[in-house]
This record gives C-alpha cells, sequence and structure tokens, in this order.
C-alpha cells in the first residue's frame, strides 16, 4: 500500500506570532480551517511552489493546556534553503534567536515562538565557514 505525505502537525498558543515567524522563513498561508463549534484554527503553510508538504498550525481558540509540558515527542521541521548564512541574517535581523549557528556553512537550528525547532539546511554544498557564524556559540536549546 503506498503512502503519500500529507503534513506536520504542530500546536500554537500565539497564531500570530507563530505564522509571521513561519513567513519570515519564506511559507504562505495555502488553506485554512475554522471551526466554530469545536473552537479551533487550521493554517497549513507551505514554500511558494511546494504546497503539497504543508506545516499545519493547530490553534485552539479558548487556549492550550497541553502547550509546551506535552511535547509527544516531536523532534523538528526541516527546510533547505538557497543561502544558509543570509536566511539566518534575515531571522536574526527579525529578532529571531539563531540557537545553533550555521559554523558548518550547512546547517543551523532556530526555534518559533511555541518552541518548535527549525533545522535550517544549505541546499547544495555547504558553504565555506565565515564570519559571524564560524564563532558564534549555541544559544539554549536546539
Amino acid at each position: 500500500m503506498p503512502l503519500k505525505y500529507l503534513h506536520t502537525m504542530v500546536r500554537v498558543k500565539d497564531l500570530e506570532k507563530s505564522m509571521a515567524f513561519f513567513e519570515l522563513l519564506g511559507l504562505q498561508e495555502t488553506k485554512r480551517y475554522d471551526s466554530e463549534a469545536g473552537r479551533f484554527s487550521l493554517i497549513f503553510m507551505a514554500p511558494p511552489g511546494q504546497e503539497e508538504a504543508p506545516v499545519e498550525l493547530t490553534y485552539n481558540w479558548d487556549g492550550d493546556d497541553a502547550l509546551p509540558s506535552d511535547s509527544r515527542h516531536f523532534g523538528h521541521l526541516a527546510y533547505e534553503v538557497d543561502d544558509i548564512y543570509a536566511t539566518c541574517q534575515h531571522l536574526m535581523d527579525n529578532g529571531v534567536v539563531i540557537n545553533r549557528p550555521p559554523r558548518d556553512g550547512h546547517m543551523a537550528f532556530v526555534r518559533s515562538p511555541d518552541n518548535i525547532s527549525v533545522e535550517l539546511l544549505q541546499a547544495g554544498p555547504s558553504k565555506d565557514p565565515a564570519e559571524p557564524w564560524a564563532s558564534m556559540e549555541n544559544t539554549g536549546h536546539w
């Protein structure tokens, strides 16, 4: 029986902040479902041209006591980027902490407002090590 990838779901506490974070990464809203009866919203966001690989932001209107203590063993979301250094600089310029800087020119980790770990990977070969990244220390968890 063949399988088809559908999406990765993450629960969020502040929908606007979470959407703004994923927009900084370059994702766009592709679909939304608001349930008045269930009092929740599902917002699907994906990179342009990759609508088949979305992240689903689940927002409970009346709050979500399961956050952040119930991690449900979620690891991370991973996205390939054209320029790891430019992407990290863009995120830093917009107030995002780079938890694991791209010292190797290949991989970095950041966290969303809901503490969701996001891995950024350089497309193609790694970039040559460059400052300030090469000497930047880790910050927090990644």
